[in-house]
């Protein structure tokens, strides 16, 4: 039986003190696009990150032309923060990003 990987999802730069916050990054196979897949996926991913893992603020980019990825993060509840030039390095070109995030209103610190 052949597997064949869909998507991968992960949490980077996990930071705790006075910050609580992390990145999330995250891709899904062409194929496997427009079926809510990545959606069902990183809310329960999301969840778990901030209530297991305490997250504060987790924050997620993406190139401007990604409107798929855009409508994802606004579906997911973050919110747009800003838009950074020549942000990241892919395939040997700078590209911008818009940036956003979802934070925890609800977030209190451990006692």
């Amino acid at each position: 039986m052949k597997t064949e990987v869909r998507g991968v999802a992960n949490f980077s730069n996990v930071l705790r003190g006075s910050f609580h916050a992390c990145f999330l990054g995250y891709s899904l196979g062409e194929k496997w696009q427009g079926q809510g897949l990545m959606h069902e996926a990183l809310q329960t991913a999301i969840r778990y990150m901030l209530r297991q893992q305490r997250m504060h603020r987790i924050m997620a980019n993406y190139m401007p032309h990604n409107h798929r990825s855009g409508a994802l993060l606004t579906r997911l509840g973050f919110e747009r923060e800003g838009y950074a030039k020549d942000y990241l390095l892919i395939d040997g070109q700078w590209q911008d990003h818009v940036l956003t995030a979802l934070t925890n209103k609800e977030w209190l610190p451990p006692r």
